[in-house]
């Protein structure tokens, strides 16, 4: 009976791990020998545990990654794309990230740039850091529907709070003035205090004529590429053909 009530008062001060934990520990055999401390130890550390996965499975659901398996240790390195694994072990210390540095993959298509971007986003939000990944006609249609709904410096206030923006597919498609100013505007508002990847099948020379020239493409220039890793992928065979080529071989070998 003490049990229950002590289970029911965990509940109602909302600590569900330790709840969850207790009656399963008190019934291990391998648990009648450990101290009261230890199992204390061991209570807590299971409520620690259910809350950071309750974070970080919140943390994932705001990043709306495309790639589910996109994860470092899935990044192949065996195909020849100039992909070197130092540059990709130092950037999973997420000092970039601390730092508000950018990282820039550029690459054809099919090379991997966005399926590397988000294993990097990945690990990072796995760190603790909040992400969000979205392709750039994604994030220019939120500025349109936010200058709308008159809410636009609350998407920018939202944005700046990200620690990680990924921007992928930039370069695809060609840019109105107004979307130009747009882009400029999010990149000002998390300049120095956030940090972000952006992907591209445009190598970064030509990133300068692709938004104008002028002061707009000089002012975005400045805070994207200004101490901004980079990363140039080449591919002779599509990443993604050759990720559907074993997929299909594992489904045969069932």
């Amino acid at each position: 009976m003490l049990l229950e009530q002590t289970h029911q008062k965990l509940i109602a001060m909302k600590l569900f791990g330790m709840a969850q934990a207790l009656k399963e520990r008190l019934d291990r055999v391998d648990h009648q020998s450990l101290s009261k401390a230890e199992l204390i130890g061991l209570l807590v550390d299971d409520e620690w545990l259910h809350r950071e996965n309750r974070k970080l499975t919140a943390r994932l659901k705001v990043a709306r990654f495309k790639e589910r398996s996109a994860c470092l240790e899935n990044i192949d390195y065996s195909t020849s794309r100039t992909l070197r694994k130092d540059q990709v072990l130092e950037l999973a210390q997420n000092r970039w990230i601390t730092a508000h540095q950018g990282i820039l993959i550029t690459g054809p298509s099919g090379s991997g740039k966005s399926f590397l971007a988000q294993a990097l986003a990945q690990h990072a939000c796995r760190s603790g850091f909040s992400v969000q990944y979205l392709r750039l006609p994604a994030l220019l249609t939120q500025f349109v529907q936010a200058r709308a709904q008159g809410t636009y410096d609350r998407l920018l206030k939202r944005l700046a709070k990200l620690s990680l923006l990924v921007i992928d597919d930039f370069g695809l498609g060609a840019l109105t003035e107004l979307e130009k100013q747009d882009l400029l505007e999010a990149v000002e508002e998390r300049y120095g205090s956030g940090a972000s990847i952006l992907t591209s099948q445009l190598p970064i020379s030509d990133w300068h004529e692709y938004l104008g020239g002028g002061r707009i493409a000089d002012a975005i220039l400045d805070r994207l590429v200004h101490s901004a890793h980079r990363i140039e992928l080449s591919s002779r065979e599509s990443m993604r053909k050759e990720r559907s080529s074993l997929k299909h071989a594992g489904q045969s070998a069932r």
